[in-house]
C-alpha cells in the first residue's frame, strides 16, 4: 500500500522495506543512534519524505538507501526494489567479521565453575580496547 499526501514514521518505513524484522528493532536502532537520515541521527518519530538518504546499521552490515516511495505495510521482498534504491556497494552488504573476531577471548571450560579471583585479574589485564 502506498501512501500518497501522508506521513510516515521512519521505525514504520524501515520495518515496511524489510531493513529491520520488526518494528521494535528498527525502533530501538533509532533510539541507539544507528539511523541516520541525510546525515543526522533520528528519533524514530520523525516522519520521512520522498528523496531522502537513509543510513542503518543492520547488525555488522551499515546500509544506505534512498526513499521512492512511502508506505505504512510490510511488503514482499520482490516488492522493496519499488520504495527504495540501494546505495550501498555490493562488497559493503558483506557482514564485516571473520573467524578470529567471532572466536572466544577466554576459553573457560564447562563444568569449572565461576572463576575465581586468579581468573578474573588475568581478564581485566585483556586489552579490551
Amino acid at each position: 500500500m502506498t501512501v500518497t499526501n501522508k506521513r510516515v514514521r521512519i521505525d514504520k518505513w524501515l520495518w515496511a522495506v524489510r531493513l529491520y524484522k520488526t518494528r521494535s528493532l528498527a525502533m530501538q536502532a533509532c533510539k541507539a543512534g544507528h539511523v541516520k537520515v541525510n546525515g543526522h541521527n533520528v528519533k524514530a518519530a520523525r516522519f520521512i519524505h520522498i528523496g531522502e538518504t537513509v543510513e542503518a546499521r543492520c547488525g555488522f552490515v551499515q546500509r544506505k538507501v534512498k526513499v521512492l516511495e512511502l508506505l505504512e505495510r510490510r511488503v514482499s521482498a520482490k516488492e522493496v526494489a519499488d520504495y527504495l534504491e540501494e546505495l550501498t556497494p555490493p562488497e559493503d552488504l558483506r557482514p564485516k567479521t571473520n573467524a578470529k573476531a567471532l572466536q572466544p577471548l577466554v576459553l573457560h571450560r564447562k563444568g569449572t565453575g565461576r572463576p575465581t579471583k586468579r581468573d578474573r585479574r588475568k581478564l581485566d589485564e585483556l586489552d579490551w580496547g
